[in-house]
């Protein structure tokens, strides 16, 4: 949010001018005469996104294995309301755009930002049972992957088969590190950002790679945790008998245990066992967290979030069919599709709500929903690569349907409560 602020003060200051250049300046890297060259903003998009996407991939895979959605019971209805909400968007903003320039940006408003809709969750507190949450973060990570595919499918510029061979050539090894055991993130790192750059050459977007990467991460620890709870409770029965020992000692109680050897030895393979039993997926999930939240996103929209905000545009965006595409379809299409899908998934018994979970809850939910910014502008920016009139109209429509999506929910919520 504040860097959201940030880029538009810095694009609608005299600082402009300044903000573009530095977006626009060329960055490199080489190796003996091999160089890849790109400007800030195209690294920002294309290579630290892919950190981002490499998060939603491992958030996608632990949800599926032992989250939310490993339960199909219980992850039917987030499933149905995530494709009502992916649906009824895309065909809301083709209603506007038919046969326009602008029609091929349906995806647009197909998105919904997990972190800002959760926050507004949370802004709730206990106004809002638990069950809503599970239920919208299990909804925001299958919008995620429908995203991530429709990125794939219908965001693809023009394919070369030779570099797409390379990238499935590593996805391939990435499979076959997972399968003969290896758990370091390194190699995986590694790998993958071979992927990534023969994607970025193939013509696929190379922010797919970090899905993909995710997706082969281990999600089996070394060691049985079973097994590792009997052997804590012998080192924990070790360490005691150290304590026992020290305090009948003519040191007494001050003495502190890991100075002995023995102590710090079964110290050291406490440690080491919690290392070894922790799954190297949930691992990775939690160390890549804080720099993706808290410098990735913040970087992407500080590049990306730079509006000029003038009265003509902000008249031109209640007339242009992409901006009313947009904020249609993120308001309205992901409150109909979210909400009405799912209600009537319900009344054809196709599946229950939550317990806990009502209506109001479900309509508080679909305006949430509607909150696409992060993933909804990384898709305009691929939609209308070229075209930055369109791309201005789409953004523009994302941040103010995002703003009017999350305090209409929240006063929903709030006010209904």
């Amino acid at each position: 949010m504040v860097s959201t602020v940030a880029a538009l003060l810095l694009a609608n200051s005299f600082l402009h001018g300044h903000y573009e250049h530095l977006l626009h300046t060329e960055l490199s890297i080489g190796i003996a005469g091999w160089e890849l060259r790109h400007t800030l903003h195209h690294w920002i998009n294309d290579g630290l996104m892919a950190l981002f996407f490499m998060v939603v991939g491992l958030e996608i895979k632990r949800e599926v294995i032992v989250g939310e959605l490993s339960d199909p019971r219980a992850a039917l209805m987030p499933i149905v309301a995530a494709i009502g909400g992916m649906v009824v968007p895309a065909f809301t903003f083709y209603v506007f755009n038919a046969g326009g320039a602008g029609a091929g940006g349906w995806g647009v408003p197909m998105a919904t930002d997990i972190a800002f809709a959760v926050g507004v969750l949370v802004l709730l507190g206990s106004r809002v049972p638990k069950t809503v949450l599970t239920f919208l973060v299990g909804l925001a990570i299958v919008d995620d992957l429908g995203a991530v595919v429709v990125i794939a499918l219908f965001y693809t510029e023009q394919i070369h088969a030779n570099w797409l061979l390379l990238a499935v050539a590593t996805l391939v090894l990435l499979i076959a590190l997972n399968r003969f055991g290896f758990r370091r993130p390194m190699p995986y790192f590694i790998v993958g950002g071979v992927m990534w750059f023969a994607m970025l050459q193939s013509g696929v977007h190379a922010t797919l790679a970090g899905v993909l990467t995710a997706l082969t991460i281990p999600v089996k620890p070394r060691f049985d945790p079973r097994l590792f709870i009997d052997h804590m409770d012998e080192l924990m029965q070790g360490l005691r008998s150290e304590q026992q020992r020290y305090d009948h000692s003519p040191l007494g109680r001050d003495y502190c245990i890991i100075h002995d050897d023995r102590s710090r030895a079964l110290l050291q393979t406490l440690e080491n066992g919690v290392h070894s039993v922790e799954s190297p997926l949930q691992r990775l999930e939690h160390a890549m967290h804080m720099p993706v939240a808290f410098l990735v996103i913040p970087l992407f929209a500080l590049a990306n979030a730079g509006i000029p905000v003038e009265l003509s545009i902000l008249g031109e965006t209640l007339t242009h069919p992409v901006a009313l595409g947009v904020m249609a379809g993120l308001v309205v299409g992901k409150l109909l599709g979210i909400a009405g899908v799912t209600w009537l998934a319900v009344k054809l018994g196709i599946g229950t709500l939550p317990e806990g979970m009502t209506l109001r809850h479900l309509i508080g939910v679909g305006l949430i929903g509607g909150i696409g910014f992060t993933m909804s502008i990384f898709i305009a920016e691929l939609g209308f690569a070229g075209q930055p009139e369109m791309l201005l109209m789409a953004k523009t429509g994302v941040l103010f349907a995002s703003l009017i999506a999350g305090l209409g929910g929240y006063l929903w919520l709030r006010l209904t409560g």
